[in-house]
């Protein structure tokens, strides 16, 4: 008996929780403040609380860093500023189109430091649709639910004579007019953190539905009493009334970066007359829509919240800034010439980051939007003359590497059709081989085209770095142009150039290192050294960066023996660095270092496609072993919930994937390399209408290993998945065991895809 009541509650709370997720809403297990607990020695993900719909144009968030401050909203923070609408894709890029909102009582207080309210995380309700705070201060209660771009504010005050609304501008040229016949404020913003034409507005349209007892405009942290509009350096507004106990006064906002008029448009379309409570069921069930592409079932409640908040993480970027104008046409400002110009636009990424896990998950999940966002890159190539590495909204000066061939193969390979792939081609091929403005292009090109490498004596930095991606990009554009037929003379240059990660290995050390102009590698060298030749990493984490020829690495090793003994070092070194790049300690070697991994920083995304390289050399039970430890020691839905920096949903996005069992190694081939999966069942429900059926019914937490996998009911031991089989529909079962099987995937037939092996 006392047996099978320890079975029978062992069991409740897997069966709990398959029940709920029938029966709630998969925003329910979403944490918005996942990552928040930042600072800039120690990122724990860099997030804020991000109050949109999936690729809104806008975002809101409270704030509680100073006006101007990347660190937004930090989980350690006593108080709160404003609440801002926001675009800001990371505190190290910062912010542009923003303005704030902000309740006060009794005396007006205007400036930021001595204005802000205390509160706390007991009194703040933070969901992807739903953001709820009490500022202690005011005795208020200030309530936001979005739409693309558009929001509803629902603010309850006191009982007071003094009740007042601050319209904050921002400082570097800000406009404001009051407009108390129609309960009306409009303005623009123009702050930003550069990579805008010089015309570039934020302009918002905010209506109040209680009458204005007083209005008036304010600059200069005073107020001009019966001045009604004014422009000048840093602008707001302030609209004060008499309020009753528990009275909630409604806001409806909405921005453009086009003109008043069509955020006023922006408003009427995506509000009208709604509700706080109609906008905010219609954000919750675009939400559940989006999020409804995956569903779990048998892990634990951790385990469920932090895959739905990972997830929640990458429906944002790259955001829209597309609009809709008065006849029904998309049409977007454009952050390269400063038009008004027809199409969609995209921004907010940097590629660096997420052409590793977060576009081939869009890819797979949601590849509607890819369509969207590649009409978008035409765009960009048009108005501005290059593809953009870095948009932040226009070309951001910002990390290295020319990954755009890689987001625009990948799409096109992967079956995305009806945009102008032959433009996009072009762009891949004049990106190739020219250096561009803002970290387009590539830098170090002459000497990478005639070499085969770019120097590290001639000046250009994480030279060894920009090689590598280089030759990773060389190959997209290759796969590419065969997929469009090109002609052999047109592309097998970036064939031939998609080997030249040879040049940097180095077989004395059995690792890439820099090379100088005329052959010799540079001396000293120190593989534990971060920068310099690399890109905020060291030689152990970027000699695995041969995303397209992982067999070539391991003939160039001595075979895959001693290639899975050099992956084994990465975990067995110890955490040394050389920081003397840097002059300091960056936040991204303290995570390393700090993270009980060895030379593995989970935290930074050179390496974190190394745990699945065991595929290619027969030991895939080493990486299901690895993969499952980063999955439960690095990430959990709380503040401090990530090892690094979040970046635009790649960080999440290996978590994503990880968690539904495999991982884009290569994005381009059109291949996964497998893991393991974290739950016993994970459902992908495709737009196609079909379904990729990830059952693992013995998984659990000593139950990590592939014992045996089926495919479509067929005993399948390849170590990836293609695809395109599984946009038809598949179904794996993976039976799971506490010990690995080290018969299974061993042989060379089983390996993915390698330029080396031709599979």
């Amino acid at each position: 008996m006392k047996r099978i009541l320890f079975i029978a509650l062992a069991l409740l709370p897997v069966i709990t929780l398959a029940q709920a997720n029938k029966q709630a809403d998969l925003t329910d297990y979403v944490n918005p403040l996942m990552g928040t607990a930042s600072k800039p020695i120690m990122s724990n993900g860099n997030t804020y609380p991000a109050v949109a719909v999936p690729w809104g144009m806008n975002f809101w968030t409270p704030q509680t860093g100073k006006m101007g401050s990347g660190w937004q909203y930090t989980y350690d923070a006593d108080k709160i500023r404003g609440f801002k609408q926001t675009h800001q894709p990371s505190p190290w890029m910062n912010d542009y189109g923003m303005f704030s909102i902000f309740p006060e009582t009794g005396k007006l207080i205007l400036n930021e430091d001595d204005r802000a309210s205390w509160f706390s995380h007991k009194a703040e309700i933070a969901k992807p649709y739903y953001y709820s705070v009490y500022l202690a201060d005011y005795d208020v209660t200030t309530e936001i639910t979005p739409t693309e771009r558009a929001a509803n504010f629902r603010i309850t005050f006191p009982k007071s004579d003094s009740s007042h609304i601050i319209i904050d501008a921002f400082d570097k040229g800000s406009y404001i007019k009051i407009i108390p016949g129609e309960q009306k404020i409009i303005g623009y913003s123009t702050k930003n953190s550069g990579a805008v034409p010089e015309n570039f507005k934020d302009y918002f349209v905010i209506y109040i539905d209680k009458p204005f007892a007083l209005a008036s405009v304010w600059h200069d942290l005073k107020t001009d009493k019966g001045v009604l509009e004014y422009k000048g350096d840093h602008v707001g507004a302030v609209i004060s009334f008499h309020t009753k106990k528990g009275e909630q006064v409604h806001l409806r906002v909405a921005s453009s970066f086009i003109s008043i008029e069509q955020a006023e448009l922006n408003l009427k379309r995506e509000l009208g007359k709604d509700s706080f409570a109609s906008t905010e069921q219609k954000a919750k069930a675009i939400w559940n829509k989006t999020l409804n592409h995956i569903t779990v079932q048998g892990g634990t409640i951790d385990q469920t919240r932090t895959f739905y908040s990972c997830l929640y993480r990458m429906l944002f970027f790259p955001n829209r800034l597309y609009e809709v104008n008065a006849a029904g046409h998309t049409v977007h400002y454009s952050p390269y010439n400063g038009k008004v110009m027809p199409g969609y636009m995209f921004a907010g990424t940097g590629f660096w980051d997420t052409f590793r896990a977060l576009y081939p998950f869009l890819n797979l999940v949601y590849p509607s939007m890819v369509k969207e966002m590649q009409e978008g890159l035409v765009n960009d190539y048009k108005e501005g003359g290059w593809l953009p590495e870095w948009s932040s909204p226009g070309y951001a000066d910002c990390m290295i590497g020319n990954n755009s061939a890689s987001i625009v193969a990948e799409a096109y390979i992967k079956g995305a059709r009806g945009y102008d792939i032959e433009t996009l081609f072009q762009a891949l091929k004049h990106g190739a081989n020219n250096t561009g403005p803002n970290a387009t292009g590539r830098r170090g090109v002459e000497y990478y085209n005639k070499l085969g490498y770019v120097p590290y004596n001639v000046g250009i930095n994480e030279n060894a770095a920009r090689t590598l991606e280089y030759a990773y990009d060389d190959f997209a554009i290759y796969e590419l142009g065969k997929a469009l037929h090109k002609p052999e003379s047109e592309i097998a240059i970036y064939k031939k150039h998609a080997e030249n990660y040879r040049n940097l290995y180095d077989p004395e050390t059995g690792l890439m290192r820099g090379k100088n102009e005329d052959g010799s590698f540079e001396k000293p060298f120190n593989p534990f050294k971060w920068g310099d030749a690399f890109t905020e990493g060291n030689s152990w984490h970027y000699t695995w960066g041969v995303f397209q020829d992982i067999q070539g690495l391991i003939n160039l090793m001595g075979g895959k023996h001693k290639f899975v003994e050099k992956l084994d070092s990465v975990f067995t070194l110890p955490p040394v660095f050389d920081d003397s790049y840097y002059g300091t300690v960056i936040h991204e070697i303290r995570e390393m270092q700090i993270a009980n991994m060895g030379q593995y920083a989970h935290g930074n995304q050179p390496i974190q496609h190394m745990i699945y390289l065991y595929d290619y050399a027969g030991e895939p039970w080493k990486g299901q072993y690895w993969a499952r430890e980063t999955m439960n020691r690095m990430y959990r839905a709380t503040p401090d919930g990530y090892c690094g920096d979040e970046d635009n949903g790649q960080t999440s996005a290996w978590y994503v994937f990880s968690a539904m069992g495999f991982y884009s190694v290569c994005p381009v081939s059109g291949q996964y390399a497998l893991g393991a999966p974290l739950f016993k069942k994970l459902t992908i429900n495709l737009e196609n209408g079909k379904t990729v059926n990830i059952n693992a019914p013995a998984n659990s937490t000593a139950n990590k290993y592939v014992k045996t996998l089926t495919f479509n009911g067929k005993p399948y031991d390849f170590n990836w998945v293609d695809h395109k089989a599984l946009l038809d529909g598949a179904n794996l079962n993976f039976d799971m065991s506490p010990v690995p099987n080290k018969q299974r995937g061993v042989k060379d037939s089983d390996v993915p895809y390698s330029m080396s092996n031709g599979k």
